[in-house]
């Protein structure tokens, strides 16, 4: 239920774990809804299987600050230009705080952080990457990309669709600004009357940041903590032999130490909710669970495409390859790492994977 306690689901997963939803509805578009003293919850438009993202408004005394931006779009500027006029009562935004670098987060930064003259905040490494995946922009496919997703086992179909939608991730976010300031994981800031802790996770993304407030017993929690959904842990071309999901696994149960049960957690999809030891205990296991069916998978050699059942349940279209493919490898990859699986290549070049 959306405005209640979660439904518990049964099956291969073990079960979801029992969530608490105390808003009843989310902000319009354009609107917000007030989710503390001084704590705005606003959404943006996305389209497609996410129709939204959170974003967050904490005031100042000059204003507020925003964290996370939206995709870049007319309808996302659209939304925030609502916004500046009425929910935040037509006062300037002081800083925009970025929990990391996917386009749905960043992308509107660089044109908010003009707008108003104001400094981004972000951890070094989500800015770095940022930059770096934002020169792809408008260039050919590496020859490494495609031996890359060739080993995996695509075909040459799926290989010619990679080769046409390379270099789009800077179409999707306004050039950032030239300069930043690092959040460190730890850092304890001042916002208004508050301050909030920087808490640094890691899989999901290089460096993501989370904002946790004990006084407000809030924690702004980005994609690192999903009620509903889990956030994609991927391989990517560029460092393929990575272990992404050993360092999520890591993060998930640092965060448990860190952060107190009884905080609302503020994420970046789905709803605001209470519950986040419960959610972190799942989604670890879940995904310890997944590599438990893939090692039983591979008492056979395998490709990467050939798991897919073992670690989805839906069925994986044209469209969701890239994201199935790379969380695969990093399955694959979090097995060899443990000494669980061993990879071999074939003539072809194409990665071959069966138990250890």
């Amino acid at each position: 239920m959306r405005d209640g306690v979660e439904e518990s689901a049964t099956g291969g997963d073990g079960g979801r774990p029992r969530l608490a939803y105390p808003f009843a509805e989310g902000p319009a578009t354009g609107s917000a809804v007030d989710i503390a003293p001084g704590v705005k919850w606003m959404r943006m438009p996305l389209g497609g299987a996410l129709a939204f993202i959170n974003v967050w408004a904490l005031k100042e005394a000059a204003g507020w600050a925003i964290v996370d931006t939206g995709l870049r779009s007319p309808a996302t500027a659209s939304a925030w230009r609502a916004i500046f006029a009425g929910a935040l009562g037509g006062e300037p935004v002081t800083r925009v705080i970025v929990t990391h670098m996917h386009p749905d987060h960043i992308g509107m930064a660089g044109w908010i952080a003009r707008k108003f003259a104001c400094r981004l905040w972000i951890t070094r490494l989500e800015y770095l990457m940022c930059r770096v995946m934002a020169a792809d922009t408008g260039r050919e496919a590496p020859e490494d990309g495609l031996q890359f997703y060739r080993a995996a086992g695509w075909d040459q179909a799926a290989i010619d669709n990679y080769k046409a939608r390379f270099g789009g991730f800077g179409k999707a976010l306004y050039t950032l600004p030239d300069s930043f300031r690092r959040l460190v994981d730890g850092e304890e800031i001042p916002i208004g009357e508050h301050t909030w802790r920087v808490v640094v996770g890691n899989g999901h993304s290089p460096e993501h940041a989370c904002l946790y407030c004990p006084a407000l017993k809030l924690l702004i929690s980005g994609d690192q903590v999903l009620p509903r959904i889990s956030s994609n842990v991927s391989v990517f071309p560029t460092e393929p032999d990575g272990d992404p999901l050993d360092d999520w696994l890591t993060s998930l149960a640092r965060i448990k130490t860190q952060v107190p049960d009884d905080v609302l957690v503020l994420p970046a999809h789905n709803d605001p909710f209470h519950g986040l030891h419960a959610r972190l205990d799942h989604l670890i296991g879940g995904h310890e669970r997944g590599l438990v069916r893939l090692r039983r998978l591979l008492a056979e050699p395998r490709r990467a495409v050939d798991v897919f059942s073992v670690l989805f349940k839906r069925a994986i279209v044209p469209d969701l390859l890239g994201m199935a493919t790379g969380e695969a490898l990093a399955h694959l990859n979090c097995l060899i790492h443990r000494g669980a699986a061993l990879r071999q290549t074939d003539a072809e070049g194409v990665n071959w994977y069966r138990a250890a």
